[in-house]
């Protein structure tokens, strides 16, 4: 017979996106028991990842509205089952001021509501909210403030500073991946209104359940991009992921610059925004056209001046052998180099961003994001695929995300949450918490593997006991 230890857990994922917190609380053998994910194409990658393989008896309810599940009048009962975890990468929606210490109330007609309704009905053990960096900065005190007093309320003990984490601070043997990706983390453990009051009157809040730091040994420049890539020759569609030729004329050119400047000077590229459409004698230049810019872009345009004025021998023979700059598009005439003491554009991970050309060591990646200016591995000409985009937010190896189009794909990845800085961070809360949660949820939690199954191809030293995915 099963004692309460090895009863394990069961978890809800609202706003679920693809299932970044299903892959983390999968791996401490929680069970979902309801998912709610609004876009049809998130749904359907989450489905045939996550509920397809199960049997029957084990798909949790899948639900694509949490408004009509948890509605605002609280005369209707909620749809949601009873659960230990609640997990949740909700939209930040701007509450109304005009309400203010209200509570819980002031949430209403904002998706946070929904949430709270939830937690008020059915009590989970644990809160788990996920959201970009800016909910905790000072363009949403408000909001901030509000739902931490709201969780309160609801007997939930909070921190009233943000768990702020990314997961290139990870060792891969934690579940890191090369990725900064700073995201607030707030945890919430039930313990009643009245031992939150207590707590709090007695100067008890609790701090953040991690601090922004890399743990263990590790520095993020021990990250190596290409840890998350597939090998080429298995990416049956490797073309579409190929620099265009016109592309590769655009970093030759640059990359020639480089080359020739570090054979003049001795000494790497400035780190300033190259502009070479500034690129002029300083005696074409007046005071009055100076004066009329904004000073961050006067700033950036003296120099530039300054950097054509002492290297203008070198930059007129390169332009005068390079024709085909003339034609660039304005946004492949800049250049931004922050790939410290690498000698080739080849060597680096690039951006093609609107601001132009951003270089940066081969290390750790910037975030992904829903949009466009997908990463670009030097090395091997290429952007990054949709699966390795998976592989970065700490997917597993066989997450797929079927025949969807790549822009999906890209945004689904890009709005996701990422694996391993979730589970440190719930790892780390549950330890903490552990004399206020279930003993079957700390069990759970304790008994699972340091870090998710490894979408990471480290060297062996730097695995955990297991990389299978």
């Amino acid at each position: 017979m099963p004692t309460p230890a090895d009863e394990g857990f069961e978890y809800i994922d609202l706003f679920a996106g693809i299932g970044g917190f299903h892959a983390m609380l999968k791996h401490a053998n929680g069970k979902c028991v309801y998912v709610s994910e609004i876009d049809d194409n998130a749904s359907a990658t989450y489905f045939s990842n996550w509920v397809e393989p199960l049997s029957a008896d084990d798909r949790p309810v899948l639900n694509r509205d949490i408004t009509t599940a948890a509605p605002e009048d609280e005369t209707v009962p909620i749809e949601v089952p009873a659960h230990d975890v609640l997990a949740a990468g909700f939209p930040c929606q701007p509450f109304s001021k005009s309400g203010a210490q209200r509570g819980m109330d002031e949430t209403r007609g904002t998706l946070f509501f929904n949430i709270a309704r939830v937690l008020k009905e059915r009590r989970p053990a644990i809160v788990m909210l996920e959201n970009v960096r800016n909910i905790a900065g000072p363009r949403h005190r408000y909001e901030w403030l509000t739902i931490i007093r709201t969780l309160r309320e609801l007997g939930y003990r909070v921190s009233d500073r943000p768990t702020v984490f990314s997961p290139h601070l990870l060792p891969p043997k934690r579940g890191g991946t090369p990725q900064i990706r700073d995201r607030v983390f707030i945890l919430g453990t039930y313990i009643g209104a009245d031992r939150v009051e207590q707590e709090l009157a007695a100067g008890a809040a609790p701090d953040p359940v991690v601090k922004r730091a890399p743990v263990d040994d590790w520095t993020p420049d021990m990250w190596r991009a290409e840890w998350i890539l597939d090998s080429d020759d298995s990416i049956s569609n490797l073309g579409d992921y190929e620099l265009s030729e016109m592309e590769k004329t655009w970093v030759n050119a640059w990359d020639d610059l480089i080359h020739r400047f570090r054979a003049a000077t001795g000494t790497k590229l400035p780190g300033f925004p190259l502009w070479s459409a500034e690129w002029r004698r300083e005696s074409t230049v007046s005071a009055e056209e100076l004066d009329a810019l904004p000073a961050w872009k006067r700033k950036i345009v003296l120099k530039n001046i300054k950097f054509y004025e002492h290297h203008h021998a070198l930059i007129d023979s390169w332009l005068a052998d390079h024709p085909e700059f003339a034609d660039f598009p304005n946004s492949r005439k800049k250049l931004e180099w922050q790939a410290r003491e690498l000698e080739s554009l080849w060597n680096t991970v690039m951006h093609f961003r609107p601001s132009g050309i951003r270089a940066k060591p081969p290390t750790y990646l910037p975030a992904l994001v829903a949009i466009t200016q997908t990463s670009i591995y030097g090395p091997r000409q290429r952007r990054l695929t949709p699966h390795e985009a998976a592989r970065l937010q700490g997917l597993p190896r066989k997450f797929s995300f079927g025949i969807q189009r790549d822009a999906a794909s890209y945004k689904q990845a890009g709005n996701g949450v990422a694996v391993g800085a979730a589970w440190h961070v719930f790892r780390e809360h549950v330890m903490r918490d552990k004399a206020d949660l279930p003993l079957s949820l700390v069990t759970a939690v304790e008994r699972a593997e340091l870090a998710p199954p490894v979408a990471v191809s480290a060297p062996p030293s730097l695995r955990p006991n297991s990389d299978s995915a």
